[in-house]
């Protein structure tokens, strides 16, 4: 800064506004009021050699001065936003009543030269940082300095706040968290590969909650400052309903209306369902009953549920509650550096520290008809009820070579009720339920025919003893031994004299409708044997590939996944009694460890239960806690781990029970309050009223629920209509009223991520039904009576399956 001698006193209609030096506010803020007011009001009348007052570099007034115009002008615009700044600083308490800037006239009164000399009041009435102390009883106003620590002590003193009551440590926290408010939030300059899916929003809740890894999709924060996580579930919003492809207004034209060119129709939001990148919630494009989104979340993002596929085709969508509220066990830290060393070969060993077993009966793992024909079984003639279904069953099988003429033997089972034991002639805790049990494995050969025929067969009973290991002799001549895998060369099948009939004639003594028969791809060595028998256990099915059918995983894979061991070693070829062995031994493992064991769940549990391992911040390794409100019976299903669960019977009840959860007043299930970290709760009016709510397997008090819903607002159980628009639109406006009063009720610092699960999903349960109709029609009727059910019905199913995955998401911290 320089320091430039004031030029004279300019004419009274161009007065300079009231000038004043430090020295006289210093002077005028000590209570020397005489001594402040001559020498500022010298400084300002006279045209004084002495008065210096301290301005801006001359090449910076210039440049000011071409930006706003005359001196007059730059004045004007310096003492409006001096005043304003003295405003921003100045306490609400202490603010004069008036928001706007003095006017130019109150200024040029104010600046206007004088003969007699100026009060002090006067004086300072120009001045920015005089601001008036209204509340004084003083009938002379007093100026207040907004830098002063000892009126600031003061104030704090006479009039007790919500401020003032905090300490200081406390003052100082706040300023800190301030600073660093967590967020949560998308960066345009971002890249997204893949769509978001329903996993990335619960690996996003666990990351803030537990020891989830960091998202890439989204930036999080000062994600320690976030203290509880909600997560709401809306089914029935549609990412159509915000880009206008399903109106949410009335759009019928009255006869004196005159109808719109499209041109003028509102825009919508510029997103797709195949779009990756989240969409800008702006008001001025959404309906009026989605306008409240706006001022809650920032953006709206295209979220996928979970399916199942089967190569290229899409079958079946998954839970969505269940893929927020099961997640994947983390990797322990030998499994890590087990994978990291690179010498271990293979699938890491299972891990079972957090497994609960379940006892099982074998029987609960036989494969159904439709497992059976999914991986091309020749079903057993026990399977078809009617004599119509049994013949139309033996026509098929002459056209695919697999009946009586073509060398296949059926075991001697008139029905399936044949395999019924007696309850009382049951063990009781037996897993085997009074069956008989082998386990069998074939080795094969290729013939001239490049067919693989049979070249040798074991049985293994339940025990582990070696019922049968035979060699066979093809009736035809064999091409390749593939001695590699079969472990069978041209010197062990010189001297054998046993041949398929012979092995298919014992086979027939040896089954019984009590014996069942255990395998890996079970079919290949049915198929080798030309024999059927309807009681089959495939450990392929038992233990899903994680693509699901037709990919299977390899018996040598499992046993090193479940069984910790090393099968098919070396270049001899591979032993069928070890092979029996072994499918036997993940048989047994499965019955003692549940039906879940060895599927996606294995390496899977409850998120509420992964998150009682995680410690909460600064609460003395307190760990944390989840509450589930829902609709019903929370206790049942997913939020059976839940430490607390609050049921519902309407939409109101989830807002009031989501408040209730996160006032740490909530009564767990151990009959204690508990304080709740995460909240999973559910919205289903919408879903409710758009019919997309299925009740065909719940309960009957489940039933009644939902039959009371719907007279509650006002719809038949029956219908089979949509809903107008008018009524769907106020139906999401109560939707989205209620997401906005659960977001009002959030404490500080909680994030909350709402998402709507999937889309319309009534085309996949029709289709659904259809083929699962075309199923049991299949043991029950003629072939050409039945239900067709083909390509193009599955090709069908799988674009309704693509449709009803997409969904809707949104995120914030309040």
């Amino acid at each position: 800064m320089t320091k430039r001698k004031r030029g004279s006193v300019q004419p009274d209609d161009e007065a300079a506004p009231a000038d004043f030096g430090l020295g006289a506010t210093l002077a005028y803020l000590r209570g020397d009021q005489d001594a402040a007011a001559p020498a500022v009001s010298a400084a300002v009348v006279n045209n004084d050699d002495e008065g210096w007052t301290v301005v801006g570099a001359k090449h910076r007034q210039q440049k000011h001065a071409q930006k706003h115009g005359s001196k007059a002008d730059i004045r004007d615009h310096r003492r409006e936003a001096a005043y304003k700044r003295a405003r921003m600083r100045s306490p609400s308490p202490h603010r004069s009543q008036s928001a706007d800037p003095p006017s130019a006239g109150e200024d040029a009164a104010a600046s206007k030269p004088t003969e007699a000399p100026t009060p002090a009041s006067a004086i300072f009435e120009g001045n920015p940082f005089a601001i008036k102390n209204g509340d004084s009883e003083d009938p002379s106003p007093q100026p207040r300095n907004p830098f002063s620590t000892r009126e600031k002590e003061a104030e704090r003193t006479q009039t007790p706040t919500e401020e003032a009551s905090k300490s200081r440590e406390e003052r100082r926290k706040d300023r800190k968290l301030e600073r660093h408010y967590p967020k949560i939030k998308h960066s345009h300059n971002a890249r997204l590969n893949n769509s978001t899916k329903i996993s990335d929003l619960q690996a996003l809740a666990l990351y803030i909650l537990a020891d989830g890894t960091a998202p890439q999709w989204v930036a999080v924060e000062s994600r320690n400052s976030i203290r509880k996580v909600v997560v709401l579930m809306v089914p029935g919003l549609e990412l159509d309903m915000f880009n206008g492809k399903i109106p949410l207004e009335s759009s019928v034209v009255g006869e004196n209306t005159v109808e719109t060119d499209t041109d003028t129709k509102p825009k919508r939001l510029d997103i797709g369902r195949d779009d990756y990148y989240p969409a800008s919630l702006r008001p001025e494009r959404l309906p009026e009953s989605l306008k409240p989104l706006s001022e809650v979340f920032p953006h709206i993002w295209p979220i996928l549920g979970p399916v199942e596929n089967r190569g290229k085709n899409y079958v079946k969508l998954h839970s969505p509650i269940h893929a927020m509220l099961s997640s994947q066990i983390p990797k322990t830290q030998e499994e890590k550096q087990l994978k990291k060393g690179g010498k271990h070969k293979g699938p890491l060993p299972q891990n079972t520290k957090h497994w609960e077993n379940q006892r099982t009966p074998v029987t609960q793992y036989l494969a159904t008809l439709a497992d059976q024909q999914e991986n091309e079984y020749v079903v057993h003639p026990a399977w078809f009820i009617t004599d119509e279904a049994r013949n139309a069953a033996q026509e098929r099988r002459k056209i695919a070579k697999c009946a009586a003429d073509d060398g296949w033997v059926d075991s001697h089972v008139a029905c399936l009720e044949d395999g019924d034991i007696p309850e009382k002639d049951i063990e009781q805790g037996s897993v085997t339920a009074g069956r008989k049990i082998l386990a069998v494995d074939c080795e094969m050969c290729k013939d001239e025919n490049d067919v693989s025929v049979l070249t040798r067969i074991s049985l293994i009973d339940w025990d582990g003893t070696v019922v049968m290991d035979k060699l066979v002799k093809p009736d035809t001549p064999i091409k390749d031994y593939v001695t590699q895998w079969s472990g069978i060369t041209e010197e062990m099948l010189r001297d054998v004299t046993t041949t398929l009939a012979d092995i298919q004639k014992e086979l027939l003594d040896i089954l019984t409708p009590q014996t069942i028969l255990i395998g890996h791809s079970l079919n290949s060595d049915l198929n080798a044997i030309k024999l059927t028998h309807p009681f089959v256990i495939d450990t392929g099915i038992l233990f899903p590939h994680i693509k699901g059918p037709p990919y299977k995983q390899s018996l040598k894979w499992l046993a090193q996944k479940f069984l910790r061991k090393d099968i098919q070693k070396g270049a001899d070829g591979h032993d069928s009694i070890e092979d029996a062995k072994t499918c036997l031994h993940l048989v047994q493992q499965k019955c003692e460890r549940g039906p879940r064991w060895g599927t996606s769940d294995t390496n899977a549990e409850s998120i509420f239960k992964r998150l009682e391992r995680a410690t909460r911040p600064k609460s003395n390794d307190a760990k944390r806690a989840g509450a589930m409100v829902d609709w019903g019976n929370p206790n049942q299903g997913p939020g059976a781990q839940a430490k607390v669960a609050i049921g519902c019977d309407s939409d109101a009840d989830v807002v009031q029970g989501i408040k209730h959860a996160l006032s740490d007043l909530a009564v767990g299930k151990n009959g204690t309050t508990e304080q709740v970290d995460f909240v999973f709760a559910r919205l289903r009016e919408l879903e409710l009223v758009r019919g997309w709510w299925d009740d065909g397997r719940a309960s009957e008090e489940a039933k009644a629920r939902r039959r009371a819903a719907l007279e509650r607002l006002g719809l038949a159980s029956d219908r089979d209509e949509e809903v107008s628009e008018e009524a769907l639109g106020k139906e999401v406006s109560k939707t989205v009223s209620n997401i906005v009063q659960i977001y009002d009720s959030l404490p500080p610092c909680t994030a909350l991520i709402v998402y709507s699960g999937t889309g319309d999903p009534r085309d996949v349960r029709r289709l659904r039904q259809l083929h699962e109709q075309h199923r049991n029609e299949y043991r029950t009727q003629n072939w050409d009576s039945i239900s067709k059910w083909g390509s193009d019905e599955d090709e069908e199913l799988s674009r309704a399956v693509r449709r009803a995955r997409n969904g809707v998401g949104f995120m914030v911290v309040k």
